[in-house]
Parts: structure tokens; sequence; C-alpha cells
């Protein structure tokens, strides 16, 4: 599905991107368009010194993206580079990055290519023990990383982050910056403002016993989770990193529901309190799946149908 927010780049400022990168003598043999991500552009090359990388290109300043997708490549980088000191989950090496648009206008950035497929691609072809292994290997890979604590809650980039440390304030910035995202696209939505804001504002409390910054990845899907001869080989995709809540994982959503994962992070999270903050990270994501359906201008109005049926579906388990 294609997106507004993607900067196509043609072959020869891929060029010069690379010679940037890598020095005059390097050029481009190959060079493949990544079509799976919904965001920014990426390319796998083949470099006329024999190796291969991925080059992903955000978004220009005048394209129109939600408020938390503000730069966040730097996010994807910083996590990327953190997660490769740490050594203990698997991620591609980031080769270089360049954000101060002298040579081009967009940030952009090389890495690794990786020896694997996306878990959702194979997901599945594979045993249903083949995928309870799998995630299990997830689960304890997520555990790891919500163990690293932060210093404060916010993105991990630092542009939306706590005056007061506090996990709600950060939490409310978040959701009350998407609803004006909405408001600024013109997005239809199918709740009124009034009613989302009135019943959220009843909810936020329950946030008050998130009390450590903890790391979260938040779009760990199974297309962020590369696969190899049934082993997690690269987590993928950290541009969404922040310091949070661990519940706001993306297997926590309603979307899953994988005991082997449970099994591996090393428990459910069930008490009330655990269930009311997973409802508000719920309808967050069904927020955001409908309303980046204007920003990115989505031509699929089978998508768009099926965004806004998912919203009204959220809103009704939000509210029960």
């Amino acid at each position: 599905m294609e997106s507004q927010t993607k900067t196509k780049i043609s072959n020869q400022q891929q060029d010069l991107l690379v010679r940037t990168a890598f020095g005059d003598q390097i050029g481009i043999k190959e060079s493949l368009e990544l079509t799976g991500g919904y965001f920014n552009a990426a390319y796998k090359l083949l470099l006329s010194d024999g190796r291969s990388t991925i080059l992903k290109v955000a978004p220009t300043e005048e394209i129109q993206t939600l408020s938390y997708e503000h730069n966040i490549m730097v996010s994807e980088v910083e996590a990327l580079r953190l997660m490769k000191s740490k050594g203990i989950v698997p991620v591609p090496e980031v080769y270089a990055f360049d954000n101060s648009r002298e040579v081009f206008p967009c940030d952009y950035f090389f890495m690794e290519v990786i020896d694997g497929q996306p878990y959702d691609e194979v997901k599945s072809s594979l045993t249903p023990e083949e995928r309870g292994m799998i995630e299990f290997e997830l689960g304890q890979y997520n555990r790891m990383i919500n163990e690293i604590q932060g210093s404060e809650f916010g993105l991990f980039n630092g542009s939306v982050h706590s005056s007061q440390g506090s996990w709600k304030e950060v939490f409310m910035a978040l959701m009350n910056n998407l609803l004006n995202d909405a408001r600024r696209l013109g997005a239809p939505m199918p709740i009124s403002y009034e009613t989302l804001e009135l019943e959220l504002a009843k909810q936020f409390h329950v946030l008050d016993e998130v009390t450590e910054p903890r790391l979260v990845h938040w779009d760990l899907w199974d297309g962020n989770v590369f696969v190899r001869e049934g082993r997690i080989v690269a987590l993928i995709d950290w541009e969404r990193a922040l310091w949070g809540d661990p519940l706001m994982e993306y297997y926590f959503r309603y979307i899953e529901n994988s005991e082997s994962f449970y099994k591996g992070y090393g428990g459910r999270f069930d008490s009330p309190n655990e269930r009311a903050r997973k409802k508000l990270y719920d309808l967050y994501i069904d927020l955001i799946y409908f309303i980046e359906c204007f920003s990115r201008k989505y031509e699929s109005e089978g998508h768009i149908q099926w965004a806004h049926d998912n919203l009204l579906q959220g809103w009704a388990r939000f509210t029960e």
C-alpha cells in the first residue's frame, strides 16, 4: 500500500548518498525498492565493492506527518546503536546516518542487510510448535528490552518528554497531540472529540502506577521480527521507541494472544489496573490506524473503511 510519506528517490540521488556515506570510489551496482513499510522509503543496494546495505530515507519537511512521527529517524538510529552496544538482542548495524540536510533535504541512514525473513511472511507456513518457539524467544527479547531503564518518560528522541517525571503526563500529551493531528488533517472521526476526551479523562489516572521509565520498542509486530531457521535473527524498525510503560508493546495488544510470548516474557499482566492501562494503549493504536490514513493519504478505500470500523470496535471495547 502506497503512502504519501515515502520520499522516493532516483538512482542518481541514491548514488549521491552512497558516495557521501562510503566515499567517492563506491557506487551502486543494483538497487531494489523495498515496499513492505508504510512510512519511510527504503532500498536494498548492492554496492560496487560487493557489500550490500539498506538505505532508509525519511519524509521531507513539507510532508504532513503525525506529531509523534516528527524526526523519528533520529530515534531509530539512536535506539539501534544503543541496542547494538548492549548486545542483548539482535539488531542490524547502522553504517552511516546523516540528518544535516547538507547534501540532501531528508534524513537518511544506511544499515546492515539481515539474512532472514519477516516473521509475518512465513508465520502461516510454520507448525504451531515452530511458531511457539519463535514467540517464546520474542517474549524473552521483549522483556530484555523493557528491563532497560531510562532517566525520564517520553519519546526516545526527546521531542515529547515529562517535565514532572510522570508517565501520565507524557501519555496524555501523546493522546492530545494525536487528536489535534486529527483536527489538523480534517479526519472524519466516527466518535466526537468531546466524547473521546471526556471518557479518556476518566481513565488517565490508572497511569499513575507506572513510575519507572522503561525502554519500549512499541512497534514489535511480526513484520519487524526477522527469523531464519526457526530463530529470531533481528528486531528492526525502532523509530517509535520511547521510555514508558512496557504494556504498550505490540504483543500485549488485543490483536495478539500468544501464550508462548507470555511465557517467554514472564507474565500476562491482567490485574485490574494493568487491564485498564492496556485498554488505553489499545485505543491509542486504533486511533492511530485511522488518523494516519489522512496524513499518509492512502488510496485504498478498503483500508480506510477497515480503520474506521476497527476504531468503532476498539471504542466499544474501551467503554464496555
